[in-house]
């Protein structure tokens, strides 16, 4: 993971220089003493986490995060501790560092912010984007709960909402994860997760009642491990 510490404090830039040290994982990129210089070294390279102290001299940290377009995650330090109850209005800050602050203070705010990072990704991984109407719509895919083909439609439901999109049902069959979606008719492919009970050749998804396909079913109790 790339950072980057954004510090005017000579000494506090020591000291996190001296703890970055110590973390092989964590990849210092730039130490800047005033938050301009960092802004345009943003612009053009990659960084996960920003160590960023409140009070600078040019911009305060906390108004610096708001003008910087998809910020990285933010660590902060500062010397007062009630900046610090603030500065968790901002989505972005995962942590704070009240000086002087001892190296397993800092690895706590280290792990917040790599354990922030491994559940964006999972995020990234196990969503997409839908273009429906000339609309993006980002959709959970865990969260869907069904998908339905009318001819040339799809109407893929959630529990929140029905959106419908040219498509064909077999080019989902790949998008979607096939550990927990299965196809149980020609025109359906469902998320067992939400699976309340089959009755024949019926199934019961949430509030919704789908039909069973006869060649579809047998694949459908093996993956549902009803024996």
């Amino acid at each position: 993971m790339n950072c980057i510490i954004i510090e005017d404090e000579i000494p506090a830039q020591n000291l996190l220089k001296n703890y970055l040290s110590k973390l092989p994982n964590l990849k210092l990129k730039g130490v800047f003493n005033a938050a301009i210089e960092a802004h345009h070294f943003l612009k053009t390279n990659t960084v996960n986490i920003i160590f960023l102290d409140i009070n600078l001299p040019d911009i305060s940290g906390l108004d610096f995060i708001k003008t910087v377009k998809n910020p990285p995650l933010i660590i902060m330090t500062t010397a007062y501790p009630d900046y610090a109850v603030n500065s968790f209005e901002l989505d972005t800050i995962v942590d704070y560092l009240v000086k002087p602050f001892g190296f397993d203070r800092f690895l706590k705010a280290v792990n917040k912010a790599e354990q922030r990072l491994e559940v964006d990704h999972k995020t990234e991984q196990n969503s997409i984007f839908l273009n429906v109407d000339k609309t993006l719509h980002k959709i959970i895919l865990e969260d869907i709960l069904y998908l339905e083909s009318d001819r040339n439609y799809i109407t893929l439901v959630t529990k929140t909402q029905r959106l419908s999109f040219l498509d064909a049902l077999k080019n989902w069959t790949e998008k979607l994860p096939q550990d927990y979606f299965i196809q149980i008719h020609k025109s359906y492919i469902i998320n067992s997760k939400f699976v309340n009970k089959i009755t024949g050749n019926e199934l019961y998804l949430e509030s919704n009642r789908l039909p069973i396909g006869r060649t579809y079913k047998q694949e459908l109790l093996k993956r549902l491990h009803v024996k």
